[in-house]
């Protein structure tokens, strides 16, 4: 079996095995609280002695009014000569282009309101798969946590563009810190928030629906083989509690922050799911929660598409889904930028050096920009603060 199975703790090497993805390409969520129904008002008591005739009598008081109601209760790595059935080489789904686990979480005090006109710095992070090191490193660059991994960034605002799974070493430990820096965030008065990427509906699915077969539309496919055979992780595996699961599958699809569309897959599909970001991202939600693996396999493989703001159309596609969301740049992780670049390191590790990765990959007429630095093939884990400054 391969490293990509999760044998053994990955190390971090220069190979096209790690970038071979599938062609094609629930937590049900709470009702809301309903308001308790007011008390009813108890009918007075009668009178014991009632007054002789003539008497006076008192003006009797206004009935009560009922008490308002109480507010609610708060790229397929191949093991083997051998292909699975319904996949295919990494030569023609992912062409070059040749140019130029416990979750700790403190608690905290309710989070404080931010004004609009005071919002922080906005800040967007590519693609981890695993490697916590680096990131760790990566947001200490950016002053967004201290030498003891908190929150140190105050009202800044963070996005993950997804794939926090897979191919490195620690994907849990990834999701672990996450989450408790979405708490500390907002006890700052700023936030972290993540995004869907396909590696998340990859583990969702491996977990809810192991090897039961899908309908993959090129024969019969399973979410285990396929997490797998894209760098799934045993330990990752070992250490998924419901807590993580549960986030997982809340996440947002699609957000637009400061006029930058974000999203995880370079693809158009998510056109698929809806003509407004929250039509997308409900649709997205349901599908989760109506726990179908087909359904699942459809919406991963959608997303597990690459590539559509590349060459010849590429601005168009971009265009496209800016009109359709808003913003005025598309900001996307998913397709490594060495891939884009064509800086591939060599499969056997002699190109050392590995791809030299500055920054984000602006491309599509300057309207696309890519954030996986391909950390998985020595690359860069990317933390970049938007907009871009040239």
């Amino acid at each position: 079996m391969t490293q990509g199975a999760g044998q053994e703790p990955v190390v971090r090497t220069a190979t096209l095995r790690d970038f071979r993805v599938p062609p094609y390409a629930q937590t049900p969520v709470p009702p809301q609280a309903q308001a308790a129904p007011p008390s009813p008002v108890p009918p007075r008591a009668p009178e014991p002695n009632p007054p002789a005739p003539g008497a006076s009598v008192p003006p009797a008081m206004p009935p009560r009014a009922p008490a308002p109601p109480r507010p609610p209760h708060p790229g397929n790595a191949v093991v083997g000569d051998e292909q699975p059935e319904g996949y295919t080489p990494t030569e023609r789904d992912l062409p070059v282009i040749r140019r130029g686990d416990t979750v700790q979480v403190r608690t905290v005090p309710e989070p404080r309101p931010v004004a609009e006109d005071s919002r922080g710095p906005l800040f967007v992070v590519g693609d981890v798969h695993g490697y916590l090191d680096e990131l760790i490193a990566a947001l200490g660059a950016q002053g967004l946590i201290d030498a003891d991994g908190n929150w140190a960034a105050g009202n800044a605002r963070l996005w993950f563009l997804g794939d926090f799974t897979d191919r490195g070493p620690d994907g849990i430990g990834v999701i672990d810190l996450v989450m408790r820096l979405s708490a500390e965030a907002a006890a700052a008065g700023g936030y972290c928030k993540a995004l869907m990427g396909n590696h998340e509906l990859l583990l969702i699915g491996a977990k809810r629906f192991a090897d039961t077969p899908v309908n993959s539309g090129a024969g019969t496919a399973t979410f285990q083989a396929a997490w797998l055979l894209n760098g799934g992780q045993k330990t990752d595996m070992e250490r998924l509690q419901d807590v993580h699961l549960q986030w997982m599958s809340r996440l947002d699809a699609v957000v637009e922050e400061d006029g930058h569309l974000l999203m995880h897959s370079d693809t158009t599909a998510y056109l698929d799911y809806g003509s407004t970001i929250e039509d997308v991202n409900d649709t997205i939600t349901a599908i989760l929660t109506r726990n179908d693996a087909d359904e699942c396999w459809d919406l991963f493989r959608k997303l597990t598409k690459r590539f559509a703001f590349r060459d010849e159309g590429g601005a168009q596609a971009v265009r496209e889904l800016l009109t359709t969301y808003g913003g005025q740049r598309v900001v996307h992780g998913h397709s490594p930028i060495p891939y884009l670049l064509g800086e591939v390191g060599t499969e056997d590790g002699e190109d050392s050096a590995g791809p030299v990765i500055n920054g984000p990959h602006v491309y599509a007429d300057d309207l696309a920009i890519a954030m996986d630095g391909g950390v998985t093939m020595a690359g860069k884990l990317l933390v970049v603060q938007l907009p871009l400054h040239d």
